[in-house]
């Protein structure tokens, strides 16, 4: 990335050699500027590959490079829906120079105004052009305020503030600026100090708010104690990580719009980028991994938790804690659904009516849960069926499920009818019995040969 004023000298010399009023207010841009501008456009739009629809041009002024003695010329183009520019052509054999309005009116390095700025009234407010690029980088930005950070042979960057309380942004285009070309948007807080590229527009403590906001919006209990940028998605959705001083943490999902989306436990993030670096995330996933114990045995399912792995919820679990529980002192695993609170129902489901809410176990076997099964059929009165298959039916519309079982010793066996919340077995209906239910049973021993 190259100074901007390395990247305008040869306009700067131009305003020396020819002193026209470069910088003048709209009313001195005369009818020949203008019609020499729009007569030279489409040729300059060309020849540089600018994504400009012209709508306003002149020419500011022209000279001679007293070392090339090529001849040089400046226009300035307004763009219908993009950023204005002004055009350098210097000589007639090389292709066009262009830099946005914006880098026009930056001060110079030593802090005067330059002298060839932008001056037709399209681009009386330069940072207007950036309106596209900042909807294409998928951030909500009103921009306040913008500065010009530097620009490449292919890349112009820039820093914005909003009106929107977000810390602010480095947006990077394409230069010439091109909207058929990628954008990337960064936050603020995600360049230090001490980087090449940092914002000066927002101090560190307004960079930084954004994450102490965030925790704020989540509920978590957290002591801010450090925080890092991880990076931002390209559906626009980015994410952070939050160390708090009891030694906690976590990655922390900011939506397209700058709200709080979710907070994600270190010890649940390893999908995430990698996963927390800030605190120790196996020591989280062992205190997690105790408190899921802790809370299975107080609903019911006397699990020692040796892994976990948490689950999407749905708009009925909205208020739960949806994971899927293996366990050390047992061989079938369970799908667990936490109450938020201690004063809120908890439920658990093993592997096999897990499916009936769209839970499959991944940590332990299905067949592990036909134990369970089978005592489920001996509390309805079946003793003679030890349940060696089984396959989930359904779920009726008053939420009642069922669950066809196979029986070891390869007679008909059942469909077991169970209510969901909490998961209790009510009624067992032999297979003879069960074609009104979705058909009825289809596991092998269970259908009649013909």
């Amino acid at each position: 990335m190259k100074p901007l004023g390395v990247g305008l000298a040869v306009a700067l010399m131009l305003a020396a050699l020819v002193p026209m009023a470069a910088s003048a207010a709209p009313a001195g841009v005369t009818k020949e500027q203008r019609e020499k501008g729009m007569a030279a456009a489409p040729g300059l739009v060309s020849a540089a590959g600018l994504d400009c629809q012209v709508a306003d041009a002149r020419m500011i002024g022209e000279g001679t490079d007293p070392k090339t003695k090529q001849k040089i010329q400046l226009y300035e183009l307004v763009c219908t829906g993009n950023l204005g520019l002004l055009i350098q052509q210097s000589g007639a054999a090389n292709p066009p120079t262009a830099f946005t309005c914006i880098q026009a009116n930056e001060p110079r390095s030593d802090g005067k105004p330059n002298p060839v700025q932008c001056a037709l009234p399209g681009n009386s407010d330069p940072k207007a052009g950036l309106t596209p690029y900042i909807a294409k980088a998928n951030i909500v930005c009103a921009p306040d305020k913008v500065r010009a950070l530097g620009e490449s042979a292919t890349q112009a960057v820039f820093e914005l503030t909003c009106h929107e309380p977000n810390g602010g942004y480095v947006l990077q285009i394409s230069n010439p600026p091109r909207l058929d070309k990628p954008v990337v948007a960064s936050p603020c807080v995600a360049f230090s100090d001490t980087s090449t590229i940092k914002c000066t527009l927002t101090d560190r403590a307004a960079q930084l708010a954004v994450v102490d906001r965030l925790v704020a919006q989540s509920g978590k209990p957290c002591t801010v104690k450090d925080r890092a940028y991880i990076g931002t998605t390209t559906n626009g959705k980015t994410y952070f990580e939050v160390a708090c001083q009891d030694g906690k943490g976590y990655i922390l999902e900011q939506a397209v719009g700058g709200g709080f989306g979710r907070a994600v436990n270190c010890a649940d993030a390893d999908a995430i980028a990698g996963g927390c670096k800030l605190t120790d995330a196996r020591a989280s996933q062992t205190e997690q991994a105790g408190l899921y114990t802790t809370l299975a045995k107080k609903a019911g399912f006397p699990c020692e938790v040796s892994r976990y792995a948490p689950l999407p919820g749905s708009a009925d679990t909205s208020n739960m804690e949806v994971v899927e529980l293996a366990c050390s002192n047992r061989p079938d695993g369970a799908v667990a659904m936490f109450g938020a609170t201690a004063s809120e129902p908890s439920f658990i489901y093993d592997c096999v009516n897990a499916e009936l809410l769209g839970y499959r176990c991944s940590l332990s076997k299905a067949a592990a849960a036909y134990p369970k099964l089978t005592a489920d059929l001996r509390a309805l009165g079946k003793t003679s069926c030890v349940v060696s298959n089984a396959r989930t039916v359904g779920v009726t519309a008053d939420k009642h499920g069922y669950v066809e079982v196979g029986c070891s010793d390869g007679l008909p066996g059942y469909v077991i009818e169970y209510t969901l919340a909490p998961l209790t077995p009510k009624t067992p209906i032999v297979c003879a019995e069960a074609k009104g239910i979705s058909g009825g049973c289809t596991l092998p021993g269970n259908v009649k040969k013909s």
